[in-house]
């Protein structure tokens, strides 16, 4: 039997859905040695460490995402609120005013 990479990432999103972040995270770590490319992995392994208070590693990926796409509101306000819960608001408020110039409106 060969690994899917594919089929553990719908694991891990079922695991995300279920509200069990931290296993998905554990999938997504498989998933991303395997394919370390994927995007779409790299982004639900950031809201599922985000999800479970993993925030060093969920910036890490973010940061990573930032680099891919650094034209997507949603990867700024999302490393944003990752700073913001390790009390770094000052660099939230950067990430957030880049948001906003990419179009992002709460």
């Amino acid at each position: 039997m060969t690994y899917d990479p594919f089929d553990t990432f719908r694991q891990a999103e079922l695991f995300f859905a279920a509200d069990q972040p931290a296993e998905a995270a554990r999938l997504l770590d498989e998933v991303l040695a395997e394919a370390p490319e994927s995007t779409a992995a790299l982004e639900l392994q950031a809201r599922a460490l985000f999800n479970s208070a993993q925030l060093r590693r969920a910036e890490e990926v973010l940061l990573v995402l930032v680099e891919r796409r650094p034209d997507d509101a949603w990867v700024h306000v999302a490393l944003a609120r990752t700073l913001e819960r390790q009390g770094r608001r000052e660099e939230a408020a950067g990430r957030r005013r880049v948001a906003e110039a990419l179009g992002f409106r709460p």
